[in-house]
């Protein structure tokens, strides 16, 4: 008897292709109201495409490998109109097979990067939420021959913030679990320490006997709660591969997924790992900030937190790692109270920067999983390619060399000085305009060049048809609900619309996207060009000088303005009356409805533009200015020492202070004279640390040893000397001085502070930069020292 159908709505967690048989299926955990689900789809083949006039090669080539292989002529064209055959197989690796052995017999497969499980899902348009239905089997909640498709649905996902502390060997104490479930810290000790929880500490302990009791205890803890999340700071690359690493060594499996399935760990070359959990979405709190497009000067837990909520993890010793190993066998209730506090800060820091719901909306965006970071190619190509296959084409594939560069943004060379008055025009997300309003686009590419005649001219012999696209049309429709998402005040939804819209230049522009083309990213960079130049040209023509341009922005110096209000009056003028004049202009050239929109953003009271240093030419991409907001006037700084993470605090805080004196014409001689006699009298001691992120491994650095990295390099061999753990070995920022010796790490100092480096290099370049602006100078100034030496 044939069982009833079963259906309901959810959100997909993760996606995987599973095997029955020789036959391969799509598993997809589910979340929904009434608890996970786990789908299997029927039969689902892997697919890749063929010319039609391959088809006998690569026949020969399947069976020599004796591969069952399926080809069938398809109503498709390359973009070289060519028409296709599909090339079908039952599982996945023996695709793999048949693609490494193709090229060989002069085949060239298309799309068979594709995966199983990603195909699956945007053939079916299906992103985040889906309406599914199928048969339930006996005894289990799994449905079996599930059918699904898009669908619009949210529901609450549980989360688990795991954290764990061990020695240098990856010997495990404690393992740390917060949540709104439980909030639980495992670790190693005796059971008849019986420690109750407190304010200051609000979990449970669970003793355990060994690092195997813990594991045994995780696995149950996880098992009984069933989160849908886990979340932590490093997890993929640090927590999970050192819980896999332990549970190996105890000839066990770390059984943390749904229906008792086991954690799935690979460690590529370079060391990364990648870590899948069936039925569990797995975030990492860097990654996660990173597809933000947060940036800090570094990303650990401590710093972020810091910047972030103002919080500092409650162990903060250079020697980290020895103050965990002392309390675990000395004090193992401050150890888990630390091991606590680092599981809730990841989620405040979550909860700061509403990481769920950005990711949640990306994914409902895109289609990539909740936990993917990264992936704007991979998001690009489930939107686009399934449209791509019904208007009757198949993807290209990646250039083997990367791909030529394209042009960047605009950037006009600077008028350097001190300027009051200065208005900043900005375009409205200029690329992706650009691409709405000139029908900039892969397929209108390949049709444009088909039809010519009436096609829209780009760049570099591109030319793009008028109707048949697919990137315009989806950009508007995004563009529409990031409107929405700012009227309703919706920050996440917002930023993750506009990072994406924002991506596809990027990925047009890319070696590793598929359809890379050189003609589509100049033409959107090239005519940013001929806009930004035609902007500026405009802008003259009202008499008003233009200082600089970056990208979108436009700088504008108001000589004969007296106050505020003339200069705001000014700015909405030009704003309008350059949106009229781009409008009228690309409908009369081009018979094209114009979505370009320049705003005017900013008014800044004082302006100043450094010169290149040791040159008279403008520098780009660094300025400094004073806006007001109401009665707050407000210094900014771009590109700047106050806002590089290498610069010492000095300089920053230099730089702040000698620029609001210089802005608000007040004298400057004094402070700079008190600054240089402080350092020499060592009372800025605590603000000359540079701060540096190694960019690789330490054994890499083999040609160029810049200061970090000698700094680094000294410092582990100290720390190798007296038995330590090696701080600097991976990619790590170095904090390190300058002393008369070279430099050094403030832990292992070994001689005096270099101040005449701080002054020279730190001190003197800031104030060279603006000092001649109101014809003074460093020299006579730093000589008007206090006190004798």
């Amino acid at each position: 008897m044939t069982r009833a159908l079963v259906g309901g709505q959810g959100m997909i967690l993760t996606a995987r292709t599973v095997f029955r048989g020789n036959e391969e299926l799509i598993e997809l955990w589910l979340a929904t109201e009434q608890g996970p689900v786990k789908l299997l789809s029927p039969t689902e083949s892997s697919v890749c495409f063929i010319k039609q006039t391959d088809s006998d090669a690569l026949s020969n080539c399947a069976a020599r490998l004796g591969l069952p292989v399926t080809i069938t002529p398809v109503d498709l064209y390359t973009f070289g109109h060519e028409p296709v055959a599909s090339v079908k197989l039952p599982q996945s690796r023996q695709l793999t097979q048949l693609r490494k052995a193709a090229t060989e017999y002069g085949v060239c497969l298309f799309e068979a990067d594709i995966k199983t499980p990603d195909r699956y899902l945007m053939e079916r348009f299906v992103t985040l939420g889906v309406q599914y239905q199928g048969v339930p089997q006996r005894n289990s909640g799994t449905l079996t021959q599930a059918r699904i498709k898009p669908a619009q649905y949210r529901c609450h996902l549980t989360m688990f913030s795991v954290d764990i502390e061990c020695n240098e060997h990856g010997e495990l104490f404690s393992i740390g679990i917060a949540s709104t479930m439980c909030n639980l810290v495992l670790i190693i000790g005796d059971a008849g320490n019986q420690f109750e929880s407190t304010e200051s500490n609000p979990f449970e302990y669970v003793w355990c006997e060994n690092e195997k009791a813990l594991l045994d205890a995780f696995i149950h803890s996880v098992q009984h709660y069933d989160p849908d999340i886990f979340i932590g700071w490093n997890v993929k690359q640090f927590d999970f591969p050192v819980l896999h690493a332990a549970a190996k060594r105890h000839g066990t499996s770390l059984v943390i997924g749904r229906e008792q399935t086991a954690l799935d760990i690979r460690t590529f070359e370079d060391g990364r790992a990648y870590v899948d959990i069936p039925g569990r979405v797995i975030i990492d709190g860097i990654e996660g900030l990173k597809t933000m497009t947060y940036q800090f000067d570094n990303f650990t837990l401590d710093n972020v937190a810091t910047q972030l909520l103002g919080k500092q993890k409650l162990i903060t010793d250079t020697d980290k790692l020895g103050t965990i190993k002392r309390l675990f066998h000395e004090d193992k209730p401050r150890l888990a109270q630390y091991n606590f506090e680092d599981c809730k800060l990841v989620i405040e820091i979550a909860d700061k920067v509403n990481l769920i719901d950005f990711l949640i909306l990306r994914s409902e965006l895109t289609g990539m999983r909740i936990g993917r970071p990264g992936g704007s190619v991979a998001s690009f190509i489930h939107l686009y390619l399934p449209k791509l296959h019904r208007a009757g084409y198949v993807s290209p594939n990646r250039p083997e060399n990367g791909g030529l560069a394209s042009p960047g943004g605009y950037v006009m060379s600077s008028k350097p000085g001190l300027y009051k008055h200065v208005l900043v025009l900005d375009f409205k997300s200029l690329y992706p305009s650009i691409i709405r309003t000139f029908k900039i686009d892969p397929l209108g590419l390949v049709e444009g060049l088909k039809q010519p005649d009436d096609a829209i001219p780009g760049f570099k012999g591109a030319v793009f048809h008028r109707e048949n696209h697919f990137l315009p049309d989806i950009i508007s429709s995004l563009w529409k609900q990031r409107d929405d998402a700012k009227q309703q005040k919706d920050a996440a939804r917002s930023q993750a619309i506009k990072i994406l819209m924002n991506s596809f230049y990027g990925v047009l522009g890319s070696g590793g996207c598929p359809f890379y083309d050189p003609r589509l990213a100049s033409s959107i960079t090239l005519r940013g060009h001929a806009i930004m130049q035609t902007t500026a040209q405009w802008i003259r023509e009202y008499g008003y000088d233009v200082i600089y341009g970056d990208t979108d922005s436009t700088f504008v110096h108001l000589a004969n303005c007296n106050s505020d209000s003339d200069a705001v009056a000014i700015g909405k003028q030009l704003q309008q009356d350059i949106n009229f004049r781009w409008h009228q202009k690309i409908e009369q050239e081009y018979e094209l409805e114009c979505a370009l929109e320049i705003e005017f953003e900013t008014h800044f009271e004082t302006f100043f533009m450094p010169t290149i240093r040791g040159s008279e030419a403008g520098s780009k991409k660094r300025y400094a200015g004073v806006i007001r907001k109401g009665d707050e006037a407000k210094l900014v700084f771009k590109g700047l020492e106050s806002v590089r993470s290498d610069w010492t605090l000095l300089a920053k805080m230099f730089q702040e202070t000698l620029y609001q004196l210089v802005f608000t014409e007040q004298p400057v001689a004094d402070y700079i004279s008190e600054t240089v006699n402080n350092i020499r009298e060592g009372k800025l001691d605590a603000q000359l640390v540079y701060t540096k992120q190694l960019r690789k491994p330490l054994a890499e650095y083999t040609k160029s040893v810049p200061p970090h990295v000698k700094a680094a390099k000294q410092a582990d061999e100290q720390n190798q000397s007296l038995g330590k753990q090696l701080q600097y070995q991976k990619r790590t920022a170095v904090r390190y001085v300058m002393t008369t010796g070279g430099p050094q790490v403030p832990e292992y100092q070994t001689h005096p502070l270099d101040y005449d480096h701080y002054i020279e290099k730190q001190i003197r370049p800031i104030a060279d930069s603006i000092l001649p602006t109101i014809g003074e100078s460093f020299d006579a100034m730093a000589s008007q020292q206090i006190g004798l030496f």
